[in-house]
């Protein structure tokens, strides 16, 4: 099997120490990374160093990139902003049915299971350990935290966060850019632009 393409790497926060360990699963090699923190600029992430501002990914030969940003809104943010080739990975140690549809841009992590027939959009994080089941819908730049779990036939907004460990019951719908806290369990659709919490999840906070 032939080398894999030199990738580029945009954000060095925590969550980019995650998308680097997978990326060095699929035997990438990282060309650089950019973030927009000044302070970070000359040190190193994982060993790599940070070659400066995100818009700067354009002064440099075009290859493979990657959003290793954790919030919703920045990454779709600078997804709209550079017209990149995104990667899209899959950890070796993940499970994704073939029937899966994954959007470009979209990360799912180690220990994660996506079942048949999901649709996934662009930009998505499915992290470590989350399982997403049959038929469910994941719109654009949402994150399925660790550990988070969707039953058959979900839908999920665009930019909607499941935190850690959340549960969302079979055929149940969330609304685009919902927040739903660690440990929730959604029982009933719920809006867009609201926060819910507890078990079972109620809304705590509306847009």
């Amino acid at each position: 099997m032939g080398a894999q393409p030199k990738v580029y790497v945009l954000g060095c926060g925590g969550h980019a120490k995650v998308v680097v360990q997978t990326l060095r699963a699929l035997d990438f090699e990282i060309a650089a990374v950019f973030d927009d923190d000044g302070r970070k600029w000359g040190k190193a992430v994982m060993g790599i160093p940070v070659n400066g501002p995100i818009p700067r990914v354009v002064e440099h030969p075009r290859l493979p990139t990657v959003i290793a940003v954790g919030d919703n809104a920045v990454r779709e943010s600078v997804a709209a902003q550079f017209q990149l080739d995104w990667l899209t990975l899959v950890h070796p140690r993940a499970y994704v049915d073939p029937s899966v549809e994954l959007g470009p841009g979209t990360v799912v992590f180690a220990g994660a299971v996506v079942q048949a027939e999901t649709r996934i959009g662009a930009h998505v994080i499915i992290n470590t350990s989350a399982s997403v089941d049959h038929d469910c819908t994941v719109g654009s730049w949402a994150h399925v935290a660790p550990g988070a779990r969707l039953a058959g036939g979900v839908t999920i907004g665009d930019g909607t966060l499941l935190g850690i460990g959340s549960v969302v019951l079979p055929e149940r719908r969330v609304g685009l850019r919902t927040t739903v806290g660690s440990g929730a369990v959604v029982t009933r659709d719920l809006p867009s632009g609201v926060t819910a919490v507890g078990v079972p999840a109620r809304i705590v906070r509306e847009a």
